[in-house]
């Protein structure tokens, strides 16, 4: 079973990351990546159903391949900021919704919160080095204010696909 289980999330994981790299690209068609946040959907929904350490990849591998193959995000000082809130998320989805048995929506704002201040880390540290302007102010707009339109959209969007997953027998009950 328990192999079953590790080819699931496997595969579950590289179709995030697909949809993590051609999702961001449809909304930079229409210049609202930024404000929409499409490459964190699919990384927050592998957290959930994969758990942590798969998760954890998928927020790793994709900000980066999508540097690599798109230049989106730029491969420094951003795809390593958002490798590392990615990766949060991943990890904070899984622990939190998998491990705890947080309800979706706990789990979710917990793993938002989560990756946004190590967001806000990364990117103090990684502006810094590339003497980027950062500071307390362009972390909030950039965190909540700017993005959103993508928090509205990851609290509805989320918990309405768990929820489906749950239902098609993708993810286990939480009854």
């Amino acid at each position: 079973m328990s192999r079953i289980k590790n080819t699931h999330n496997l595969v579950f994981t590289a179709l995030c990351i697909a949809i993590g790299l051609l999702l961001p690209s449809v909304f930079h068609l229409f210049g609202s990546g930024s404000q929409f946040l499409p490459m964190h959907l699919p990384v927050l929904l592998c957290g959930f159903l994969c758990g942590w350490p798969w998760g954890a990849a998928c927020g790793l591998l994709t900000p980066l391949l999508s540097s690599l193959l798109t230049q989106m995000p730029p491969i420094f000082p951003t795809a390593p900021a958002m490798m590392l809130e990615l990766c949060t998320y991943g990890i904070l989805t899984g622990i939190f919704y998998r491990k705890l048995h947080l309800n979706v929506y706990l789990a979710l704002l917990g793993a938002m919160l989560g990756g946004r201040v190590v967001s806000g880390l990364a990117n103090a540290l990684f502006m810094g080095i590339a003497h980027v302007p950062y500071g307390f102010e362009m972390f909030l707009t950039a965190s909540f204010v700017t993005a959103l339109p993508g928090i509205i959209i990851q609290l509805v969007i989320i918990p309405l696909l768990v929820l489906a997953l749950q239902k098609a027998g993708f993810l286990p009950s939480r009854k």
